[in-house]
């Protein structure tokens, strides 16, 4: 049996002032606190005095050791009925409950026996309290013997006093001396006082018996009544305390008639009052309520548990329709889905499949839009926005370089652009643009655009020849001007080309992504469909054509014919090898060996198996494929058998060293090499090789499955393992034996 656990207090110690314990329905003790009406089941305990350490020690110095306390100990062990548990009861009154088979003990009752415990202590109940009722009845029978007892001794002993006091008159001695006649008076006189003394005497002695009987049964009725008055006042004292504090408390009472529903209704409360998380496990909200007196309303743990699901169930979805309902008040579906546009969709790349299957679960996604179709639709728009918007940075960005070309001054004729991109690249303009291969393309339009103005601004000398002398400088200015702009216009144009370009390539390279994902997305939607449509391995194309035809996502889809066709083969070759799969494994449950003949199998049964039907095989069909099932088991076993000879190195070695001859090497080994300390002798390793044959193989190879499946056909399984072996070689020169 498992040590027992320690006690805190080998005897309680007393309460502080104000506490009182009570037990509660369930027979467990709890205590209350009548001026701060505080209840708990944690037993307080009083406010020590803090002694000094030179007092302590004095005190510890003067006073004697303190006797060793008894070791706690079992004093009563029950078994629980129909359990491996014992109840057992120390000798300091404690108890806890052990496990037999799992040598386990524990103070509280394991939630296992629960119901098993209480049954046994109703019935300890029910026999103590007929054992009470046993006591009290013996006890009145013995009162009422010993007053019969009492009775009978004083009938006895006044009998007897009156016996003794009758003298026969035979026996009566007349005295020869004689009396004169005053004497004989006074004689006759004490005679009669004599008699009137002893009746006197035996009436008040009766007298006496019945005063102390009627005075003892006085006092037992008086106790009873002080006990049920003390208890009263008790009562009565607790409830003008209650009164006194003026607030509310709910008393614990010492029997509470509720029904299961009621309990758990108030036990629901609790709950509720002590406001406790849902999301919290029963060990970890168990501390915050369990002082509460409503906690025992309940009769047993599994039922508090019960009530505390249901509340954390009720609880929890409470909380998340308040939620819910907050949101719905607060936000604008609409928005929320634009808002998850912007903060999810950064590339024109992305594809709605995808970011459907990322998002699907999300409030933001699902609360707008009637269905899919919508949604999907406002995805399209938003992505043709987000691309005009990264036209326009682009754009945008171009231009602010070319300004930053000028403003810097630094972009002339014969310029290196990795000299000049170090003076530009703190300029936020310069980060605009953000490919640095773009970058140097910009420079180098601007270059050919510059070079062009100069060669314009600077007439050659044939024009300075042939130059009217009569054309005025205002008119070289006009004709300088037009041609600038002619040359501007042109540089625009042919950077509007090449941006066109450019632009017509990426929205093709875009149309092309689209295109692939469209075909992507068509051919899973169609593969689902033939899932859901088809499940039958012997349909043709022609006759399911019908049926299909009906499906909107074969009608829609965007998949050519061809490949159509090649889909729904493949989909039909997969039901066939699932089903010829299942087949097979009916066929190992029937033939575990391989020499199982076809008739030996229930035929009818196999025609009659869910795959058989599907496949449509008859006996012939069957037959054939159950051939061809045993031919593929024969190689694979086959190959098993080899694997296992290559893998057993026993076979090997002896097999090998069994092909030395008289011209190999002297293979010999010493004893000493083998660690024999008497004399040297020569243990020749080819003759203990002949001495191994093929029966010892066969003892090692026997226990191996791959050796016992060829079990029906021994000789042939020998001849393979003799094959093995006369394709051995011999084995090469060791460096354990030195060479001669």
């Amino acid at each position: 049996m498992a040590g027992i656990p320690p006690t805190a207090f080998a005897v309680p110690p007393p309460l502080p002032p104000g506490w009182t314990e009570h037990i509660s329905p369930t027979g467990q003790p709890y205590y209350y606190n009548a001026q701060t009406q505080q209840s708990t089941y944690v037993r307080p305990l009083p406010a020590f005095p803090i002694i000094p350490q030179a007092a302590a020690a004095a005190v510890g110095a003067a006073a004697p050791a303190p006797k060793k306390p008894k070791k706690e100990k079992p004093l009563v062990k029950t078994p629980i009925p129909g359990t491996e548990w014992l109840r057992v009861i120390t000798n300091e009154g404690n108890t806890f409950y052990t496990h037999t088979g799992r040598k386990q003990s524990v103070w509280t009752v394991p939630d296992e026996i629960k119901e098993a415990v209480e049954q046994l202590e109703r019935e300890e109940a029910l026999k103590k309290a007929r054992e009470v009722e046993e006591a009290a009845r013996k006890a009145e029978e013995e009162r009422a013997r010993e007053v019969e007892r009492i009775q009978s001794e004083v009938q006895g002993m006044v009998g007897k006093r009156k016996a003794e006091e009758v003298v026969p008159v035979d026996e009566i001695v007349v005295s020869k001396k004689p009396k004169v006649d005053g004497e004989e008076d006074d004689e006759e006189m004490d005679g009669e006082d004599e008699e009137d003394d002893d009746d006197s005497e035996e009436e008040e002695w009766q007298k006496e018996a019945a005063a102390q009987l009627a005075k003892e049964a006085e006092e037992e009725k008086q106790r009873q009544e002080e006990e049920r008055k003390r208890k009263e006042e008790e009562a009565r004292k607790l409830k003008e305390a209650e009164k006194q504090k003026g607030a509310p408390q709910i008393n614990m009472p010492e029997r509470v008639d509720l029904s299961i529903d009621e309990a758990k209704a108030l036990f629901k409360t609790l709950l509720r009052e002590k406001n406790i998380n849902p999301l919290h496990p029963w060990d970890t909200s168990l501390p915050l309520f369990v002082s509460d007196p409503r906690y025992v309303l309940l009769p047993s743990v599994s039922a508090r548990r019960e009530a505390f699901d249901e509340y954390c169930r009720e609880r929890a979805r409470e909380l998340r329709e308040s939620k819910v309902k907050v949101e719905k008040q607060t936000l604008d579906p609409r928005q929320e889905f634009e808002r998850l546009l912007k903060e999810e969709v950064k590339s024109t790349r992305t594809s709605w499949t995808e970011w459907r299957r990322q998002w699907k679960k999300d409030r933001r996604f699902y609360g707008w839009g009637r269905d899919d179709r919508e949604r999907e639709k406002r995805f399209r728009e938003y992505l043709k926005e987000l691309g005009e918007q990264k036209r326009a940075a682009a754009e945008k960005a171009e231009k602010d370089f070319f300004a930053l070309l000028k403003e810097s001054g630094l972009a002339k004729p014969g310029a290196v652009w990795k000299e000049i991109k170090k003076h530009l690249v703190s300029d936020p303009r310069y980060d605009a643009v953000g490919s640095s291969s773009l970058r140097e393309e910009l420079f180098n339009t601007y270059i050919k655009a510059g070079a062009s103005d100069a060669a314009a601004q600077s007439p050659t000398p044939d024009n300075a020849a042939g130059q009217p002398s009569g054309a005025t400088p205002a008119e070289d200015e006009e004709e300088r001007e037009r041609r600038k702009k002619e040359r501007k216009e042109r540089a625009v144009r042919e950077r509007e080309e090449k941006v066109r370009a450019e632009r017509s390539k990426v929205e093709a390279e875009i149309d092309r992504s689209k295109l692939g994902l469209t075909r992507e997305e068509g051919e899973l939607e169609f593969r689902t469909m033939l899932t859901d449509a088809i499940r039958d391995p012997q349909v043709t194309w022609e006759a399911v054509q019908p049926q299909l035809q009906k499906d909107p996502r074969f009608v829609n889809s965007p998949l050519p014919l061809n490949q159509q066709l090649h889909l729904f083969h493949a989909h039909v070759n997969a039901l066939r090898v699932k089903h010829i799969a299942n087949l097979h494994a009916l066929f190992a449950s029937h033939a575990p060996a391989l020499n199982t003949p076809f008739t030996s199998l229930p035929v009818a049964s196999l025609l009659s198996s869910l795959p058989a039907s599907k496949l449509g095989f008859n006996v012939d069909e069957l037959e054939r494929e159950y051939e061809k099932w045993q031919r593929e088991r024969w190689t694979e076993a086959r190959a098993a058998f080899d694997q296992m000879l290559s893998e057993n190195s026993f076979v090997e070695f002896w097999g090998r060293l069994g092909k030395m001859d008289a011209k190999g090497v002297n293979v010999s080994i010493k004893n000493e090499d083998l660690g024999d300390d008497e004399e040297e002798e020569q243990v020749d390793m080819k003759a203990l090789a002949k001495n191994v044959d093929l029966k010892e193989m066969i003892k090692v190879l026997k226990n191996d499955k791959r050796y016992l499946v060829f079990d029906h056909i021994p000789e042939q399984r020998e001849q393979w393992l003799r094959d093995y072996l006369s394709q051995l070689s011999a084995p090469t020169l060791s460096v354990h034996v030195p060479e001669k």
